[in-house]
């Protein structure tokens, strides 16, 4: 059995999803900190989530934010579905070095291409970056605990081989 986004029923769910995959890094990676800043309910402006790190490089600690978009559409993600948000204002808007974009499936080769023109083009040396279902499912994949809670039915099933490999 293959751990599948599909287990993850509607958008807030997901938005739910990617929110504690943001708490769950803390003390990973040298981050000392986490703040995770969900948009709640309605018109959100192209922010689902912004996440402040608070990183330790061993030299100094400094700070990185990020606007974090969810996308949960069967279908790929196309600019049509992003043409409502000025991404880069919206970083900028929020004080944040950059936009993460999580689509429950493939963006668009247009959507694409757009992230790799404003990382080749900003002035302000923002980051831009997409996330995949399947990256997310890859992050996600080591996380006991966010399995346990998004995802039952593998979490279930992995445990039960892991408890016949011990018998």
């Amino acid at each position: 059995m293959k751990i599948s986004i599909n287990e993850i029923e509607d958008w807030e769910e997901f938005e739910d999803l990617v929110a504690a995959y943001f708490r769950e890094v803390k003390n990973e990676n040298n981050i000392i900190d986490v703040k995770v800043e969900p948009s709640g309910r309605g018109s959100d402006g192209g922010r689902d989530i912004l996440v402040t790190f608070e990183v330790n490089d061993s030299i100094i600690t400094y700070t990185r934010k990020w606007v974090v978009q969810c996308k949960f559409y069967d279908t790929a993600i196309s600019k049509t579905h992003l043409a409502t948000v000025n991404i880069p204002s919206l970083i900028h808007e929020y004080g944040a070095d950059g936009y993460l974009l999580v689509c429950k499936n493939n963006p668009a080769q247009k959507v694409t291409e757009m992230f790799e023109d404003f990382r080749k083009n900003c002035r302000f040396k923002y980051s831009y970056w997409i996330w995949n279902g399947r990256d997310l499912l890859g992050r996600i994949q080591i996380k006991d605990k966010l399995l346990k809670q998004y995802f039952p039915e593998y979490y279930n099933f992995t445990k039960s081989i892991e408890k016949d490999k011990k018998i």
